[in-house]
């Protein structure tokens, strides 16, 4: 049983719920024979008067109450069953699935490097599906039926000791073709599987794409990909389900045959007098009856070997280490220092080049540090590294002499606001996505940070306003819009470390200002390092650092990098003369 909760990924609490059901299941297997038990007593006062006996009705209108108090015994033991059985299941696969969804919350950004979003969505759908379907139709009735077969061959073994094992010796055969067959299906399951994640790959693919396939008239040909995908997809089902069904037919004519075996036996003891008819009559009433859910469970079996796979799955997904640390530790300033840093996305491949390389360099605390330099030198990177979404490979960062991979990364985005390039709203209420900043504020500080952040503009003029429901991701709204919303989250959070990864790039220049008036309130009085391409938006910041390769070129102030006719001149010359180029 411990072997069980290990391969269903069980808490403890889901292993007790899975041995409470497995004992309600035997409980309703075995009342469930109770009508068969009062049937061939009925039997018994029928057949008297062909014996030159006569009927007791008083015992026959005893056998109607007994039958009528079986059906209420019945009906409360099968209650008790879908309460222990169905509805802890369903509590034990959604636990599960916060368990992964917690986990996953809690891995480093280089886990989703390596990993198709497809390949975890069917880790916590899927999976967790699987294992739900399998603890509530299968695994309690799989082991109810084993434990009430053993009692009921037990108590027929009293009647006759041939007949029960007659009853019963088709049964392990049955299920040892099915388990005979593991291999096979394990590798029938692994196949359709992987022709599943490939189909979802490609359908999440279409998807994401759709604005290019629109735009550019892609059709025919040009999607062979996901039409072999789906095809691949239907051919393993099909082999599969025609792999499985072979084996599961086999076991159920073995089982069936049992019937006919038990006939055969019955009317040869009855014929040589070894057995009289009414025991006879219950071999045959009985037989009719344990079959019925033993050939259900026959064609549920397949389900544990295909379980195994999707456990295996989940068990390396929740054996990845999470990114740990302390919270006892306070900052109490908030100057950010990079120590001899390097780092490279894919942690395992050293002949990759690394996206930061040794590189020194200090970001003062309260005050405005602009991070610039070509595309692709590293500027976004650095800024993540801060908060922690990578570790680096090589060197420290601290945030007030604290190392911040000494620090737990929940805890560290506490005192932290990242307004990104790339705005992520969820699909819920304006006001329910500016509250994510802070949780605890009431409705005044949140309205408050909005008009701050100058969103009543645009909110107002909605149909809902603030109670307005976004699209997936503010589809809904325009880019300017999503940003102002990003800006108004961060503005409530009130971090005392603020990154800007380029917050004003999806503005338009007349909210521009604005926005740059909210990010003045923002930033007052704090740490803040600036990600920009606009260099003349930076002129007036504390300190300017020069980024070229991942290395550090040059820093300093506007005026000072301008005098050293370095990247930093070279780069706002280039912006300037491109300020006069027009159509």
């Amino acid at each position: 049983m411990f072997k069980l909760k290990d391969m269903l990924m069980l808490t403890d609490k889901g292993y007790t719920d899975l041995k409470k059901a497995i004992f309600a299941c035997t409980i309703t297997n075995l009342s469930l024979m109770l009508p068969f038990g009062i049937t061939i007593q009925i039997f018994t006062q029928l057949q008297k008067p062909f014996s030159g006996g006569e009927i007791s009705w008083t015992k026959m209108w005893l056998y109607f109450g007994a039958g009528i108090l079986a059906a209420v015994l019945i009906f409360f033991a099968n209650k008790h069953d879908y309460k222990k059985t169905y509805v802890t299941s369903y509590m034990a696969a959604e636990a599960n699935r916060i368990r992964i969804a917690e986990h996953i919350r809690k891995l480093p950004m280089s886990f989703f490097n390596s990993r198709d979003l497809t390949e975890l969505t069917t880790n916590m759908m899927g999976d967790c599906a699987t294992t739900e379907h399998v603890l509530s139709h299968v695994i309690p009735q799989l082991c109810a039926n084993g434990i009430s077969m053993v009692i009921i061959c037990i108590m027929l073994a009293f009647f006759d000791w041939r007949m029960a094992l007659t009853v019963f010796c088709t049964v392990p055969i049955a299920f040892f073709v099915i388990l005979g067959s593991r291999k096979i299906q394990e590798r029938l399951s692994e196949s359709q599987i992987q022709a599943k994640l490939k189909a979802s790959d490609q359908i999440q693919e279409y998807f994401e794409g759709i604005k290019v396939i629109k735009a550019c008239g892609l059709e025919g040909d040009k999607f062979k990909a996901l039409d072999n995908a789906l095809l691949l997809m239907k051919r393993m089902a099909l082999k599969m389900e025609f792999g499985t069904g072979i084996f599961v037919t086999g076991a159920q004519i073995i089982v069936q045959s049992g019937i006919g075996l038990t006939v055969f036996v019955g009317t040869y003891l009855l014929t040589g007098k070894q057995i009289e008819f009414l025991p006879l009559l219950m071999f045959f009433l009985i037989i009719v009856r344990i079959y019925g859910p033993i050939l259900v469970e026959l064609t549920l079996l397949p389900e544990l070997i295909y379980l195994q796979l999707s456990t295996k799955r989940m068990r390396t997904l929740m054996s990845t280490a999470v990114m740990k640390g302390s919270t006892d530790k306070v900052i109490k300033n908030f100057n950010i220092e990079f120590e001899g840093v390097s780092f490279r996305y894919q942690e395992d491949n050293s002949s990759e080049e690394a996206v930061i390389k040794n590189l020194t360099v200090s970001v003062p605390g309260e005050g405005i540090t602009a991070l610039v330099g070509p595309s692709g030198c590293g500027k976004s990177t650095l800024s993540k590294l801060i908060a922690r979404f990578w570790d680096v490979n090589e060197g420290t960062i601290k945030i007030g002499g604290i190392d911040i991979k000494t620090l737990d990364p929940e805890y560290l985005m506490g005192y932290i606001s990242f307004v990104f390039q790339d705005v992520v709203l969820f699909h819920d209420t304006i006001y329910n996505n500016i509250r994510i900043g802070n949780l605890t504020a009431t409705r005044e500080q949140v309205m408050e940070a909005a008009r701050a952040a100058c969103c009543d503009e645009f909110v107002n003029n909605l149909p809902q306003g603030y109670e307005t429901l976004l699209g997936e991701n503010g589809s809904t709204i325009s880019g300017g819009e999503r940003q102002r919303i990003s800006i108004a989250r961060a503005l409530l959070k009130d971090a005392p470390i603020v990154l800007l990864d380029e917050a004003t790039a999806s503005l338009d220049p007349e909210n521009e200002v604005l926005i740059q008036q909210a990010i003045s309130k923002l930033i007052d009085g704090k740490t803040v390092l600036v990600i920009a391409h606009r260099l003349r938006t930076i002129v007036g910041a504390d300190k300017i650092i020069v980024l070229e390769h991942g290395e550090l070129a040059e820093e300093g102030t506007h005026e000072t990098l301008l005098q050293k006719k370095g990247l930093y001149e070279k780069l706002y010359r280039i912006q300037q003369e491109s300020m006069g180029w027009s159509v």
